[in-house]
């Protein structure tokens, strides 16, 4: 431990600055303003060695946050980043996108604000990347077998960087014309910049990965053809149908889903020509959904130029403290301030949408709401509280219900579960040998940091089937958890 009283001397949380609204819009760059490294390991310096570091609770892939804390509070960079990779493929995917659950159960955090254990994580990693001390990991020796990976999200990124280094043979497909699927079309650049991902495909690549975008499996090449042509196949294809709200006017024109509207928009930011874009310039929005997605159509919205930005919620406001039905070390439900939301816009919470309403056009003009209330646990509208909002264009961001299995079902009999999600054992097994599900495909929408470290211990269960033994490392709770959380 570097510093025993850190975490009594620094008693203040610090965090690296946010770039001004208004020169932020003007682009698409990250929000944030680079981190001062000064800041960053006295902050570091906070973390406790507090014996049982429930942060490692926290967070699925196990990361060993005291080690790297102390590390990078005595300026040994390069050691830091050891400790960081031994249990994160992608500490920058993480660091940036990840909500955070290791936060929430800091120690610290029980009557301190906790450990800035993100931006710690995002500064090793920058300065890794800044000294050259990210390179390949070749496998000390070739198998001979061959995996399949089908989906280049996080999950399906991890396995199979730790599979290329276990010496496998393995082809990532992804049905996108580039490589990252929702890490290279979901998420805008101003939370993530596409160059962090490039960089890791750099690695992947002389690490002996092999990509090939712009195939759909199930289409271009069936999915028993896949299978027998390689050893292994790992589905990661992540969950990606989008729930809908089956109400009056849902097909006007101007009603979409989330994705539809963020995928055009970060293809053109890639350089794309898109036809027929959905673009919110000088258009009254509305985002419905208070989630992670929904924040980014209201950052997305602002740089187009959106005349009005308003974000509807179907439930209460969360509190700014941790409730006491959700205590010390769980995540709590907190009302949280993203970045988009600085950037201007209404939000309000327990508005119910009833209908779309339409102009002479065909296209929505309006939204039909009322408040919400509790009935028997279903949150209804309320009768006689009706108003109208006016909207141009109206994004759902409502979450998804889970993969798209209708080929997997029909050509390699996946069974698909009561939530949706496709079925595995506890060891990522379907009932088809040799077939593994990993992600958000078999556990549901969920966290970055899980969709890594489900990757990871998919791997290591794919290596043990190949070769009745593994070296690989996996996150020791990863699928238990996955289970019962």
């Amino acid at each position: 431990m570097a510093n025993p009283r850190g975490f009594l001397e620094n008693t203040q949380r610090e965090t690296a600055p946010r770039r001004p609204v208004p020169l932020r819009l003007m682009d698409w760059k990250e929000v944030y303003a680079q981190r001062d490294g000064a800041t960053v390991q006295r902050q570091a310096g906070r973390c406790m060695d507090c014996g049982v570091p429930f942060c490692h609770q926290g967070c699925p892939l196990g990361n060993l946050i005291p080690e790297w804390n102390d590390l990078v509070r005595r300026g040994e960079g390069h050691e830091a980043i050891e400790r960081l990779h031994a249990t994160n493929n992608f500490p920058e995917f993480t660091g940036k996108l990840c909500p955070a659950p290791c936060e929430s159960a800091c120690v610290l955090g029980i009557n301190q604000p906790a450990v800035t254990i993100k931006e710690v994580e995002v500064s090793i990693i920058e300065t890794a990347f800044e000294n050259g001390w990210v390179e390949p990991e070749l496998p000390v020796r070739l198998t001979g077998k061959t995996v399949a990976v089908v989906g280049s999200g996080p999950a399906g990124l991890a396995a199979a960087q730790q599979l290329t280094r276990a010496g496998h043979t393995v082809a990532v497909y992804e049905r996108e014309d580039r490589i990252g699927g929702l890490l290279r079309y979901g998420i805008p650049d101003f939370k993530m910049e596409k160059s962090d991902l490039d960089r890791r495909l750099e690695q992947m690549t002389a690490e002996g990965t092999r990509f090939r975008p712009g195939i759909t499996i199930g289409v271009d090449l069936g999915w028993e053809e896949l299978r027998r042509r390689f050893d292994a196949v790992i589905v990661a294809t992540g969950s990606t149908i989008p729930r809908d709200l089956p109400i009056p006017g849902r097909d006007l024109g101007g009603v979409h889903f989330a994705m539809d509207y963020l995928v055009p928009a970060n293809r053109v930011q890639a350089g794309d020509s898109v036809a027929d874009q959905i673009t919110a310039a000088g258009k009254r929005v509305v985002v419905l959904g208070g989630g992670d997605t929904g924040a980014d159509c209201i950052g997305t919205a602002h740089r187009q130029g959106a005349l009005s930005v308003t974000n509807l919620a179907i439930g209460k406001q969360p509190g700014t403290e941790r409730p006491a039905h959700q205590p010390w070390p769980t995540m709590p439900t907190l009302f949280e301030m993203q970045s988009a939301h600085e950037e201007g816009g209404e939000r309000e919470y327990l508005v119910s949408t009833v209908e779309f309403r339409a102009d002479e056009t065909g296209n929505v003009c309006s939204i039909r709401v009322a408040e919400t209330e509790f009935v028997d646990g279903r949150r209804v509208p309320r009768a006689g509280t009706e108003r109208e909002i006016k909207a141009d264009l109206v994004l759902l961001a409502l979450g998804f219900l889970g993969p798209e299995a209708e080929t997997l079902s029909r050509d390699l009999g996946l069974p698909v579960g009561a939530q949706g999600n496709l079925d595995r054992d506890n060891d990522y097994r379907t009932n088809q040998a040799g077939v593994f599900v990993a992600g958000d495909a078999g556990r549901g929408q969920s966290l970055i940091v899980w969709a890594i470290a489900e990757g990871r211990a998919a791997a290591a269960a794919v290596d043990r089937y190949l070769e009745g033994t593994t070296s690989l490392p996996a996150p020791v709770h990863a699928h238990e958890r996955a289970l019962t959380l």
